[in-house]
């Protein structure tokens, strides 16, 4: 069974309205090119139960792109992980592999912090 209203990303859960719908937000994000990319290379531990990830923030373009981007990463360290809020999560410390493999495939402003 389907509820008639669904809860949406700006926190309405219920209208009176009958003939209410969500206006869903699309925006059309275009991804830069892998040179133009300032992408932040490091380690995190928080909220992670003491578990290392290796995260890489910055990313423009969209979320398709992102999830491409953190499937070759994944597959290059030979780890899981994620790709979500604009992040692509990366299992363990794999900092120096993923700074390798993105000045590589050619993201020239790429940092590691940390």
């Amino acid at each position: 069974m389907s509820k008639k209203n669904k809860q949406d990303r700006n926190g309405f859960v219920f209208s009176t309205n009958p003939d209410f719908r969500f206006e869903e937000e699309q925006e059309a994000v275009e991804t830069l090119a892998p040179a133009q990319q300032q992408l932040r290379v490091k380690l995190e531990t928080k909220h992670r139960a003491g578990k290392a990830v290796t995260l890489i923030t910055g990313f423009i373009g969209s979320d398709e792109d992102l999830q491409e981007l953190a499937k070759k990463l994944k597959n290059f360290c030979g780890t899981g992980g994620s790709a979500k809020d604009g992040e692509a999560i990366i299992q363990g410390d794999q900092r120096d592999k993923v700074l390798a493999w993105l000045l590589k495939n050619g993201y020239t402003k790429t940092k590691r912090i940390g």
